[in-house]
């Protein structure tokens, strides 16, 4: 029974790991998902190559949007289920929100090529 509980525990800790890769480093050509579920972008903060698409599903029943703070990206209105995305190609930071609920923020960080 210990070794069962053992062999879980690693699973467990090896796809929490290969989820914190797929937000943090990522390769141009690759999606990365943030979902929005219970009020917040289920990945807050995340570090992608240029050329990386960022796909957002709105998994709430309330509508929200992915705004971008400097206005260079919005969304417009997300349904329960719906997705959008946005190619990211120039490095640096952007910040965003939901302009329906403004308490709602993330961060997209797109490093320099080969960094």
């Amino acid at each position: 029974m210990k070794l069962l509980f053992a062999a879980l525990g690693a699973l467990l800790l090896t796809g929490m790991a290969l989820q914190t890769v797929s937000a943090s480093s990522t390769s141009p050509n690759t999606d990365v998902h943030v979902n929005i579920n219970n009020y917040a972008f289920q990945a807050p903060s995340i570090t992608i190559a240029p050329g990386t698409t960022v796909v957002f599903k709105n998994l709430d029943d309330d509508p929200h949007t992915v705004t971008a703070v400097d206005g260079s990206f919005d969304s417009k209105g997300l349904g329960q289920g719906d997705t959008w995305s946005h190619r990211f190609t120039t490095p640096g930071t952007y910040a965003y929100y939901c302009k329906v609920h403004p308490m709602m923020k993330g961060t997209v960080v797109v490093t320099e090529s080969g960094s």
